[in-house]
């Protein structure tokens, strides 16, 4: 029998399960070649829950349900509303492009959307293995389906087929070092794995095999070296809307698995994970930055860049715990979560120009294309170039101050290795400011290549300023939002 308690934890995912099919059912009828009443249905959806997990994030405590399988705690609620959010100003940004694709022909795009912010959700709740592990298939398999959405269209096939092939190949991995950690612990509850590795009567290689494939699944979740070869393949392939979808908000749930299994389930382990995640830290900033020099596509640019980015991630992840202790946590992950979420405000921007630039039967992917972008639209122009500021790290852009909060978390713990890892990374990301700055010199410098007029609705101008000035404003004003992620850091950690 389902108590009352647990029915109401999950009132955002019953309303997203329900729209969905409804939406589903509904958008047989809709005759508009936009899809007007399904993107209205989809987006007053996405709105409802973003607004109920912001309440809930705000006033709520934080709740256990379905047996322990279920937790509900700020951290939780926080990066729901940020992922509902994000999706809801990626099918802004995309609409018009999904229509002059064909990709509007039913309504696909926003319930696959829908599905797949029903698997975010249930990752970031999950507090049991099976639980997180239902979550990730529902939004992989969703995601498979919106890469391959333009079923005419040769590269998002291939695209599709490689991202199905080498992600099932991750889930087997995840899903093993799971069943080894079960088969050591005899539990599926993450509090119950702590407890028993706890206790320290399970053999500790039989626990650090089981480690090993479960960091390496996450890391594949990622899109960490080495785990790293579906992302430039898929950001390239896949349609731009759905190259946003993919790369935007899943990017928050799959930080909050690794909160969820790594520190809540497996801090005593927290010695062996740190060395795993260091080296995959090292392996992504050097790989990431380096290899983007090298493209002119401007889509596998930042794919390779995303890599990188997730690098600074696993910084913030392995500097919580120093000798065992606990101590730096609320500032480590702290950090490592507002660098997550200022990653995904930035991917937003960008992807939201290459969109606008983007015109039927024409993709602006080419670093080439955005020549001499500030003479058509100082306005758009100006919004690239605080993303790709941003995303550098320059002063005082919000991606600045994320890096110096993961940084500091980093050096803050004293150890050598860490010191001499920080440096590393500020090295990797002075190589990273040369191809972006490169694109910010093609846009103010290059003569443009095409004298069109950019046009773009009036939702798509106004959201695509909001999102540009948060950059900057964060970047002022960080303190907020900083302490936001350490408080709801620090009260999932205290429970």
């Amino acid at each position: 029998m389902i108590d009352k308690l647990s029915l109401l934890a999950v009132i955002p995912e019953i309303i997203l399960l329900v729209m969905a099919c409804v939406i589903l059912l509904f958008d047989v009828s809709v005759k508009s070649g936009k899809r007007g009443a399904t993107y209205g249905l989809t987006m007053l959806t996405l709105a409802v829950v973003a607004a109920l997990e912001a309440a809930s994030a705000t006033h709520g405590q934080t709740v256990y349900a379905f047996g322990n399988m279920v937790v509900n705690d700020a951290m939780g609620h926080w990066l729901k509303c940020f992922a509902a959010v994000s999706v809801m100003v990626t099918l802004v940004y995309g609409r018009d492009y999904a229509f002059g694709r064909g990709m509007l022909r039913g309504g696909d795009l926003f319930t696959l959307s829908l599905f797949s912010v029903l698997g975010m959700f249930v990752m970031i709740s999950g507090n049991n293995f099976l639980g997180i592990y239902m979550g990730l298939e529902l939004l992989t398999l969703s995601s498979y389906a919106l890469v391959a959405l333009r079923r005419d269209h040769a590269i998002s096939t291939e695209a599709a087929m490689k991202y199905f092939v080498l992600g099932s190949l991750a889930s087997g991995l995840l899903l093993y070092g799971m069943s080894m950690l079960y088969g050591a612990t005899g539990t599926l509850d993450l509090s119950l794995v702590f407890k028993a590795i706890s206790a320290g009567q399970i053999d500790q290689q039989i626990l650090v095999f089981g480690l090993v494939f479960l960091v390496a699944g996450l890391a594949f979740k990622l899109g960490v070296v080495p785990f790293h070869m579906w992302i430039p393949d898929v950001y390239q392939g896949a349609p731009t809307v759905v190259t946003l979808l993919v790369g935007g908000a899943p990017k928050l749930a799959a930080f909050a698995v690794m909160i969820r299994l790594l520190v809540e389930g497996l801090s005593p382990l927290s010695v062996d994970w740190q060395q795993m995640l260091m080296v995959l830290a090292v392996a992504s900033l050097a790989v990431g930055n380096l290899a983007a020099i090298a493209q002119t596509n401007i889509k596998r640019m930042l794919a390779f860049s995303t890599i990188s980015h997730m690098g600074f991630v696993l910084i913030g992840m392995m500097s919580g715990f120093v000798n065992e202790q606990g101590d730096p946590a609320g500032s480590a992950y702290g950090s490592a979560m507002f660098y997550v979420v200022s990653y995904v405000l930035t991917t937003l921007a960008s992807f939201g120009i290459i969109l606008l630039l983007s015109r039927e039967g024409f993709e602006s992917e080419e670093i080439s294309d955005f020549a001499g972008l500030n003479q058509r639209s100082p306005l758009y122009a100006g919004i690239m170039a605080l993303c790709l500021f941003s995303l550098a790290g320059i002063p005082p852009m919000v991606g600045f101050y994320a890096k110096l909060a993961v940084l500091e978390a980093l050096i803050s713990s004293g150890a050598t290795s860490n010191i001499v890892l920080a440096v590393f990374a500020v090295m990797m990301s002075l190589i990273g400011a040369f191809y972006y700055l490169r694109v910010v010199k093609v846009m103010y410098f290059d003569a443009p290549t095409s004298t069109e007029q950019l046009t773009a609705p009036n939702d798509v101008r106004a959201v695509l300023a909001l999102n540009g000035a948060l950059l900057l404003v964060l970047g002022l004003l960080p303190g907020g939002l900083m302490t936001l992620c350490a408080n709801a850091v620090m009260r999932m950690m205290s429970t």
